[in-house]
C-alpha cells in the first residue's frame, strides 16, 4: 500500500483489506484515522436503486437536483453510507444521525464544514468523485478528497489555482503523465481545506502540498498529509493533524447499501 507523508514523519497503513458493513464501531482514538472507501460502479447503481429513506429533508432535495440520475445515485450512495458508518459510530441507526454546520473560519458565519449534532461524535469528512466515495472519520479535525482523473484542457485550465510550485511539478510532468499529478495535488490541496474547515474559501494557490525537492516550502506545519491508494484512474487523500503509527482503509462492497 503505498502512502505519502511528509519527509520529516513516518507514519504505516495499517488494514487495506475488504471488511464487512459495520453495525458497531469504537469510537477513533487520538492519532489515529480510520478511512473508508466505497466503489460504486455505475452499472451496478443503475441496476440497484436505493432506498433513499434513511436520508433527511435536506438530503433528499439536493439529491433530486442532480438532472443526471447518475450524479443522484452517487450522490445518494455516499450519504447513505456517511449514515450507515456514523451510525455505527454512535450506536443509532442511520436514519437517526443528525448534522449541523460548523462556524466558517474564514468570516464566522454558521457555514463551515458539516459535523454530527451529537456529544462527543467523531470528526468526519466525505467526498465521492467518479465511481469512487471516501470518507474519513477521526477524533481531530479531518479532510478527504477523491477525484477521478480529468480531461486535459480541465488540467490546463485548474492547474492555474494552485500554487506557483505545484503549477510548475505538473508542467515538469510528461504529458501523459500530467493528469495524474494534477490529480495527486489537486485532491490534497482539497482534502487540507477540508480539515482547515476553510475549505474552497482559502485560496488554493497560498499553500503548497507538491512533491518537494530543492528550493520548494514545505508542507503545512502540524498537518499529515496521506495519499490514499484507489486504484487506476482515480487520486484520493486524507488530511488531518498528528497521526501516530497507523491508519486504516476498510474498503467496503455496494451491496451494503441496500442491507
Amino acid at each position: 500500500m503505498h502512502l505519502h507523508v511528509d519527509p520529516a514523519g513516518t507514519l504505516r497503513p495499517g488494514t487495506g483489506l475488504d471488511v464487512p458493513w459495520p453495525r458497531t464501531l469504537d469510537a477513533p482514538h487520538e492519532g489515529t484515522l480510520d478511512l473508508w472507501l466505497l466503489h460504486t460502479p455505475a452499472a451496478w447503481l443503475a441496476a440497484h436503486p436505493l432506498d433513499p429513506a434513511p436520508l433527511d429533508e435536506r438530503e433528499r432535495e439536493r439529491a433530486a437536483s442532480f438532472v443526471r440520475p447518475a450524479d443522484r445515485a452517487v450522490y445518494t450512495a455516499a450519504h447513505l453510507m456517511l449514515r450507515k458508518v456514523l451510525g455505527a459510530y454512535l450506536d443509532v441507526p442511520a436514519a437517526e444521525v443528525r448534522f449541523t454546520r460548523e462556524t466558517c473560519p474564514c468570516c464566522g458565519a454558521p457555514h463551515g464544514r458539516p459535523a454530527v449534532d451529537a456529544p462527543g461524535a467523531p470528526h468526519f469528512s466525505l467526498s465521492h468523485g467518479g465511481e469512487l466515495v471516501l470518507l474519513g472519520v477521526a477524533a481531530a479535525p479531518v479532510g478527504v478528497d477523491t477525484e477521478q482523473l480529468p480531461a486535459e484542457h480541465t488540467v490546463s485550465d485548474v492547474a492555474e489555482a494552485l500554487h506557483p510550485d505545484e503549477r510548475r511539478e505538473i508542467m515538469a510532468a510528461p504529458p501523459e503523465r500530467r493528469a495524474a499529478v494534477f490529480t495527486r495535488l489537486w485532491v490534497r490541496k482539497e482534502a487540507y481545506l477540508k480539515g482547515l474547515g476553510t475549505g474552497l474559501g482559502r485560496s488554493p494557490d497560498l499553500d503548497y502540498l507538491g512533491n518537494g525537492g530543492p528550493g520548494t516550502p514545505k508542507w503545512p506545519a502540524g498537518w499529515t498529509i496521506v495519499d490514499v491508494p484507489v486504484g487506476a484512474g482515480h487520486a484520493a487523500a486524507a488530511v488531518r493533524g498528528e497521526l501516530d503509527s497507523r491508519y486504516d482503509v476498510r474498503r467496503l462492497a455496494p451491496e451494503g447499501l441496500t442491507a
